[in-house]
């Protein structure tokens, strides 16, 4: 009876001992399995990590566009060690050599805007007035010189802080899109492309500024006085009651305008006159300028897409501060004009540059229209952000087919 008992203690025992060993082994293999999910971890990590900063050296090579569309390879960089590339540059003047004295004098600016206005000598007037309004209120000032004439500029005492490009017969938006790219400009928190001829009597950029900010205004306009020549379009002349305003109600012409009124010229809409864009509104809308369309025509009724948000809210024009359109015309020449036998006999006739002009104008606006619709046929994955617009424009036609039939 007791060897029975004993054969059945040691038999639990050996099975005791034998579940033990397999727990034990099991034990010890768990800080060898800790280890190796520490290792895969660490190396998911650092893969995930690198996969990171290569897609971030690359915005910063890149930083608005895509290496596909650019021509740009971000590889064609990787000889260089990443801390050295600088993506961005500015319009900033730097001086040939430094002293102490004037390195006492160089203070950091809080924000930055830039002026950037087309101009000629017979302007130079006006440009100087305007110039004098914003300089005060840390603004960098380019001149784009279209007539050639540089060296009429120099007796102005802030010519010489200014950046002056001469391109002869060249229009605002050429330069534009030559000298305004993207990456060049990024530190200015608004950008101001201006025409020549503007009275800014009764404006102020700094209040400007401060109204457009508090609205959240990308793209916006001083609006125009009523007195003003040269007016398109009603939603840009002031109205003196507001401070600022984002629609207009017109029930005249052929284009009526009221709170169903979703799109330019009615809503979302700025004149290419004196446009003001935000960083990220400049950004689109650079894009958006055509390089060999040079006149910009049609461009201002698509700047809405560029507005960050919903055009109806995002761009506007200010009232409280307001310029007068003074529409001379100086770029190209003055219009020609038939002339006498007395005083030229052998030519009878000087072009009409203003005529070829608004001619080419027109043409480019019929080739802007095209490309955009064309896009829009051929980017499948592009949405439209405003398509009830389309789907009323739509609905007019069916009506327009109803009738006809």
């Amino acid at each position: 009876m007791k060897a029975s008992t004993s054969w059945r203690w040691l038999a639990k025992k050996r099975h005791f001992l034998f579940d033990g060993g397999i727990c034990g082994a099991k034990m010890k293999q768990l800080p060898f399995m800790g280890f190796v999910c520490t290792v895969m971890l660490f190396i998911i990590y650092r893969t995930t990590n690198y996969q990171y900063q290569q897609t971030e050296v690359e915005s910063k090579l890149l930083p608005f566009y895509k290496p596909k569309a650019s021509g740009v390879a971000t590889s064609d960089l990787n000889s260089l060690p990443r801390g050295i590339i600088e993506p961005r540059s500015d319009l900033e003047l730097r001086p040939l050599w430094t002293t102490s004295s004037s390195k006492s004098k160089i203070r950091p600016r809080s924000s930055k805007y830039l002026l950037a206005m087309p101009v000629g000598i017979k302007q130079k007037q006006n440009v100087d007035t305007i110039v004098r309004k914003f300089l005060p209120e840390n603004f960098t000032i380019i001149l784009f010189h279209y007539d050639g004439n540089l060296d009429g500029w120099w007796d102005l005492n802030w010519s010489r802080e200014a950046v002056h490009i001469v391109a002869h017969n060249q229009t605002k938006w050429w330069f534009a899109k030559r000298f305004l790219h993207p990456s060049v400009v990024s530190i200015y928190d608004y950008i101001f492309l201006w025409d020549e001829d503007l009275g800014v009597q009764n404006f102020h950029p700094r209040r400007y500024l401060e109204i457009v900010k508090s609205e959240g205004l990308e793209i916006s306009q001083p609006a125009l006085d009523p007195n003003s020549t040269g007016i398109h379009h009603r939603i840009t002349i002031r109205k003196r009651t507001k401070i600022f305003h984002r629609r207009v109600y017109d029930a005249r012409g052929s284009t009526k305008c009221s709170d169903d009124s979703e799109g330019p010229p009615c809503t979302g809409f700025v004149e290419g006159m004196a446009p003001v864009f935000s960083r990220s509104a400049w950004h689109c809308a650079w894009h958006l300028i055509q390089n060999d369309l040079v006149h910009g025509w049609g461009m201002d009724m698509k700047l809405g897409y560029c507005a960050q948000g919903d055009r109806t809210k995002k761009v506007g024009v200010v009232d409280s501060e307001y310029i007068v359109h003074q529409s001379i015309q100086t770029l190209g020449g003055q219009s020609g004009r038939k002339v006498s036998n007395l005083e030229q006999p052998v030519k009878k006739h000087t072009v009409d540059v203003r005529s070829e002009i608004r001619r080419q104008s027109t043409t480019e606006l019929k080739k802007f229209k095209e490309r955009w619709e064309r896009a829009v046929k051929e980017d499948k994955k592009w949405v439209d952000p405003f398509p009830s617009t389309g789907k009323r424009k739509l609905r007019r036609e069916r009506k327009r087919l109803y009738s006809e039939v």
